[in-house]
């Protein structure tokens, strides 16, 4: 494939809800610009951008495909670079990643049910990022859709900067072609063809509607332009070429969102999409210069899309092949790059030779000489690159910011099913965490179990799944052990002694210790208050030792006993039978007794919440929140979302994240961090003990 120029190109994130049919519109436009021999279908599994095993089986997109249509409009060949995102509501952080390469966003709605939650998600993305927005209503040729009760979705969801720039001929069953609003001509298509349309006469009766809808386009150009807006005044309308730079412009700016009316699986209006963007979506020449933190003195802070300038380039995706190994997806932002060319990764101080340089289609990796400002690019087998990390020439170091992704919803404890699958576990996962930034893998220092975190019980399930395909490794899921604690709210005074006589050296130790609570947070203090004695010197931190271990055993449910204080004040000794291991064996003596007398309790820790909903959810929110021992701290208003603050009990928040989304229909998310530990209610707290108790009982049975 040949190297574009920066103003022949265009990078598109095709994004919008599940199902809507943004694969089968992506297949539709490889197809018609040649990039295909055939109309690929999600349902044959066999799509171009959808080629993982995963995504096949599922018949859903589950992380970003990148393809490339080569499209020419008159005397203008452009190269579109097509990002393919998930809109299922546990794999849209890779939808939000995708922004990263993008001048525009293709958002893709369904003809028949319109605006739907991932639909505002994503749309709320590329506000974020200030990207240009394309609206396609999608599957106008299905049952019950309807392009006017679309287009009210989208401007009651959107406002009234959507507009649309073609009318459908014919509807549902009967969809047979689309009049372009701009110029005024119709085109007619052959369902299941070649996607190339026939212009015809604009029907009769789509004349008046036709009319309406060119003054609505007029209306709302000349409003962001005063020049235009003096014209269509003086003249009562703009001439056509003015009309058409000022909707690119409107565009461009995001001042205007337009809607097109299209098939993926009738591949009818594709042609008219490709046209639509090769003349009106954003060259990667046209973007704000971008922002970027430099890392030497005298670097500038924001770099322009042109070849001109030094090289920097970011890491937006990474897949780990079993057979190719890791695959890089790249954007150049600055300067150009060449095959075999070594860059630096300033992220990680490394240096990286980018042998092998590609533009992947899908899964096939195309090789390219060189890559301009502005395109977007593949390497293999990087040494230590990942995702979001700054390469570029090693005389001028900057960073890109990089996305910043909600945490996890969800958690579950991961075991190895065989000891063959232990010694392969890490190594998968860490693998599977290059892929996917939402995936979570550690171990709880205070359970001591390995877990997995995602953002859902669907991701996990698909994580789960890869595990075994890819790296043929079995894993068990549990619910993860909710840390508490024990911590006493009395005193004791008590004394502890080991005498044990078995012929010879006998073992003889004795303390007596007094024992106090320690504000949250405490932790644990040893006091050494021995005077005269009474224990010699060397044998008293035997004494701590013994009571540190016996603490990390638990008294109550076999938690770790924190926050409380113990002051070693008395004992005796022997001289020939007294020994450290004696001492440390009094001290565990002490430690129990006293928590017999010291009113031990458990403490659970506490999360700080914040979940972020639509206002019209905040009501049941708090009310979920106080049956789960919640505590609401606050509420914030940001834009129409309302911002719930609160503190609840970490084993009420396990499953929180698919209650989260069946409560709001998807739309809500929430952020978690730990706040404090505090006392467990005294039902609560018997359970637990109960049930620690029962488990006991069993294993002492199985031991017998």
């Amino acid at each position: 494939m040949k190297a574009y120029e920066s103003a022949a190109i265009r990078n598109i994130a095709v994004v919008g809800h599940s199902h809507a049919g943004k694969t089968s519109i992506v297949s539709a436009m490889l197809f018609t610009a040649g990039a295909s021999p055939r109309l690929l279908r999600v349902d044959e599994g066999n799509t171009i951008t959808d080629y993982d095993e995963e995504a096949v089986a599922r018949r859903m997109t589950i992380s970003t495909g990148v393809a490339i249509a080569e499209w020419t409009k008159g005397a203008d060949k452009v190269k579109i670079n097509i990002l393919d995102t998930p809109g299922f509501n546990m794999f849209v952080h890779d939808a939000k990643a995708a922004m990263i390469p993008a001048e525009s966003v293709v958002v893709v709605v369904d003809g028949v049910s319109g605006v739907e939650v991932i639909t505002e998600k994503t749309w709320g993305f590329a506000e974020e990022f200030e990207l240009p927005r394309i609206i396609i209503a999608s599957r106008m040729d299905r049952d019950r859709a309807d392009s006017a009760r679309t287009l009210e979705s989208l401007v009651t969801a959107f406002g009234r900067q959507v507009v649309a720039v073609q009318l459908p001929i014919g509807s549902e069953k009967g969809l047979k072609g689309v009049v372009d609003l701009l110029r005024m001509k119709a085109y007619t298509y052959e369902l299941g063809g070649d996607g190339k349309g026939k212009e015809v006469p604009i029907p009769a009766d789509l004349a008046e509607a036709a009319k309406k809808g060119h003054e609505a386009i007029v209306e709302l150009v000349a409003e962001g332009n005063d020049e235009l807006m003096q014209e269509f005044f003086d003249k009562g309308t703009i001439p056509d070429d003015h009309l058409v730079s000022g909707l690119r412009s409107a565009i461009v700016e995001h001042k205007i969102f337009p809607v097109l009316y299209t098939s993926g699986l009738g591949n009818l209006g594709i042609d008219q999409v490709l046209n639509f963007i090769a003349e009106f979506a954003p060259a990667p020449v046209e973007r704000p210069a971008v922002k970027d933190t430099p890392l030497a003195a005298g670097e500038p802070s924001e770099h322009h899309v042109t070849d001109a300038e030094s090289l920097t380039m970011q890491v937006f995706k990474t897949i780990s092949d079993p057979f190719a190994g890791h695959i890089s997806f790249f954007k150049v932002f600055s300067g150009s790059v060449k095959n075999e060319a070594t860059v630096q990764n300033y992220t990680r101080n490394t240096a990286e030779k980018l042998s092998h340089l590609a533009v992947m289609q899908g899964k096939t990796a195309i090789p390219v000489p060189e890559l301009h400002a502005g395109d977007i690019g593949a390497v293999p087998k990087l040494k230590a690159t990942l995702t979001g990390d700054t390469l570029g020439d090693k005389a001028h170091p900057v960073a890109y910011p990089v996305v910043e992704h909600p945490e996890p919803a969800i958690t579950f404890a991961i075991e190895p099913k065989t000891r063959a699958d232990e010694d392969k576990l890490a190594n998968g996962l860490h693998k599977l965490m290059e892929e996917d930034q939402m995936v979570r893998f550690f171990r709880d220092p205070q359970t001591n179990e390995f877990l997995i975190a995602g953002t859902g019980q669907q991701h996990i399930e698909v994580l789960v799944s890869k595990l075994k395909k890819r790296y043929h490794t079995e894993v068990v899921l549990k619910a993860p052990k909710v840390p508490y604690r024990e911590t006493i709210r009395g005193k004791a005074d008590v004394q502890g002694r080991h005498k044990k006589q078995s012929g010879g050296h006998g073992q003889y130790g004795d303390c007596k210790i007094k024992m106090e609570p320690l504000p949250r947070g405490g932790k644990f203090e040893f006091v050494n208050d021995i005077f005269g004695g009474a224990i010699p010197r060397n044998y008293i931190p035997a004494v701590e030792k013994g009571i540190v271990e016996a603490a990390e055993r638990g008294y109550l449910a076999g938690y770790p006993v924190v926050d409380f204080r113990v002051i070693l004040y008395d004992g005796s000794y022997h001289d020939v039978d007294s020994n450290e291991l004696s001492f440390k064996t009094a001290g565990r003596i002490a430690f129990r007794k006293a928590m017999e007398q010291a009113k031990p309790t458990l403490l659970e820790p506490i999360m700080h919440v914040e979940i972020t909903v639509p206002e019209e959810f905040a009501g049941a929110i708090m009310g979920d929140l106080n049956s789960r021992r919640g505590r609401i701290q606050g509420m914030d208003n940001k834009g129409h979302n309302t911002i719930v603050k609160s503190e609840v009990p970490m084993s009420e928040m396990l499953t929180y994240g698919a209650e989260l989304t069946s409560m709001t229909q998807g739309r809500g998310s929430f952020h978690m961090e730990m706040a404090h530990y505090d006392v467990v209610p005294s039902s609560i707290q018997e359970k637990i003990v109960s049930a620690y108790k029962a488990e006991k009982g069993e294993l002492v049975e199985v031991e017998d």
